[in-house]
């Protein structure tokens, strides 16, 4: 089994398929995807993808990062370090996150991992998504003072 393939098993282990009801800003449930199905207890129905397949989150049952301000998102020991399991996750299937760039969960839900629901994005674009997904109005940039 190839290092990829360990990671991969590794996290699948503390993951549960749960249908969250995710739908982005067109109101699809994510891209490229058509909304269908039942009624999954969301209110919101069921989602599958091109091929008929149901995209529901995958959610993290193990450790997480605790409470408070940052607080939620899945954690795991892996070499002897504690990571961040979507980050992990994201990276053992597309590479490498330059610094400048994070993940945004577009399914707002931090306890997912799953990689077609996280976009790699900067720092504002995420802090933008957060807030109008909280309907939060967008904030201004303040006006220097004139003496």
């Amino acid at each position: 089994m190839s290092r990829r393939e360990a990671i991969r098993s590794k996290i699948m282990v503390c993951v549960e398929i749960v249908d969250t009801g995710y739908v982005d800003a067109r109101g699809m449930p994510s891209p490229c995807h058509v909304w269908t199905g039942p009624d999954s207890g969301t209110g919101r129905g069921g989602y599958v993808d091109a091929r008929g397949m149901p995209s529901p989150c995958h959610v993290w049952t193990g450790p997480d990062s605790g409470t408070g301000r940052g607080g939620g998102y899945p954690r795991m020991s892996l070499d002897g370090q504690t990571v961040a399991v979507h980050i992990v996750n994201w990276t053992n299937e597309h590479g490498f996150i330059p610094g400048k760039k994070q993940l945004d969960h577009l399914c707002r839900t931090r306890r997912c991992i799953r990689d077609d629901h996280l976009e790699m994005v900067t720092h504002k674009q995420n802090q933008k998504r957060r807030d109008a997904a909280m309907g939060v109005p967008p904030r201004r940039r303040r006006k220097a003072r004139r003496p």
